[in-house]
């Protein structure tokens, strides 16, 4: 059997351990400050289902790839094989002349480790070729990789530099079918029931952006593994992000996108001694989130960032929605000429994004969301992620 025709369910070897809307948030009205929000209720995840062995289901059909209109789109730091430390590939690596038409996204299937560095990056990028080795592949199966803290590598020799010339691509061995009409991304660790690390995420929608310009491949044909081949990859979750993904790349190819993520564990984010670290609910955003005992006190977990420029942004809010955790949480939203309190039941309506407004803001670096604890009850309140949007 080819390489490239190679029909595993799974993108890693069995030594690392098998896979064991539109942005979908709804946008309530938000009134004066103090206002209440209800967050929607949430179905919960249906649980994974085992790869099927029956043969791959049909591919679902592909609109015509055209020209993507908008603006040049900057590269994204991508890692070469060189750059990552990459073994020589183990025999001879085809390559077509035919643009890819579409993006399949993956997921490795390993631990979602919390060590973002570039070199724990390198580290998986080295890992993924000796698994595919194993496989008896010439070499790593996907054409890029990204790492859990948002390091963007290359995978099989050669993706790189026709990516970059927008010209040809080589032979994957990633989706069976599709390894010379699609261009794989791995992204690491287990999205089952984890939500993707925020800097993976923006790295993700980047990254997508430059290839449909690269290519000219449209946004809508941004699919999951599971929608070619009888998989679970890329996990539930992930792949139900997968519309507000196309979403932000159509963004960012007109132009007109900005966003930033900032999560509990950004570098913009902050937080006393009284509010403590839980990894307890699946619908938290990342590895982890931060709770804390409601008191009559000035004690915030605050979210800065950089506002590009004055203009409108909507802000919005990601927390695991459990019973027992507080009904009414104050947010509060600083646009550079005042504050909004608005208040969030959380203990429902979780994993996902809630929209906390619309605001006219003015630019600069500074705080513009926080977690107060000044509630009433004994119920925990909860700071984990939030998104900032210009419109």
């Amino acid at each position: 059997m080819h390489e490239h025709d190679h029909s595993s369910t799974d993108c890693c070897p069995t030594s690392l351990g098998r896979r064991d809307l539109l942005r979908g948030a709804v946008v309530l009205g938000i009134g004066a400050a103090g206002a209440t929000i209800a967050a929607p209720g949430v179905a919960a995840a249906a649980p994974a289902v085992p790869p099927s062995l029956a043969p791959d289901p049909e591919a679902p059909a592909d609109a015509p790839p055209g020209a993507v209109a908008g603006v040049e789109v900057a590269a994204p730091t991508i890692a070469s094989c060189a750059g990552w430390g990459a073994a020589a590939a183990r025999g001879t690596i085809d390559a077509v002349a035919a643009n890819p038409n579409k993006i399949l996204i993956h997921h490795t299937a390993s631990a979602n480790v919390t060590d973002y560095s570039q070199a724990a990056g390198y580290q998986i990028a080295r890992d993924i070729q000796q698994w595919h080795f194993a496989n008896g592949w010439v070499d790593t199966g996907q054409h890029l990789t990204l790492s859990r803290g948002g390091y963007v590598m290359e995978g099989r020799h050669g993706s790189l530099s026709r990516l970059q010339s927008g010209s040809g691509t080589v032979v994957g061995a990633h989706a069976p079918g599709q390894n010379s009409q699609a261009i794989g991304i791995e992204n690491q660790g287990t999205y089952t029931s984890a939500t993707p690390p925020a800097q993976l995420w923006s790295r993700l929608v980047e990254l997508c952006a430059y290839i449909c310009d690269q290519y000219g491949i449209a946004p809508t044909q941004i699919y999951g593994h599971r929608d070619y081949t009888a998989t679970a990859c890329p996990g539930d979750v992930l792949y139900s992000m997968l519309p507000q993904l196309r979403s932000e790349v159509a963004a960012a190819l007109s132009g007109t996108s900005w966003s930033v993520t900032v999560d509990n564990t950004s570098a913009g984010f902050s937080a006393g001694s009284s509010w403590l670290t839980s990894s307890f609910s699946g619908e938290r955003y990342g590895a982890d989130y931060r709770y804390a005992t409601p008191a009559e006190v000035s004690d915030l977990a605050t979210y800065s960032a950089t506002i590009p420029s004055s203009g409108s942004y909507r802000v919005e809010a990601w927390f695991p929605g459990i019973d027992g955790y507080n009904a009414s949480t104050p947010f509060i939203v600083y646009t550079g000429t005042g504050s909004s309190t608005i208040r969030v039941d959380q203990s429902t309506g979780g994993g996902t994004w809630l929209s906390l407004g619309t605001y006219a803001m003015t630019a600069g670096t500074r705080t513009v969301v926080a977690v107060s604890r000044w509630t009433q009850g004994t119920a925990y309140v909860v700071a984990d992620a939030i998104r900032i949007t210009r419109l």
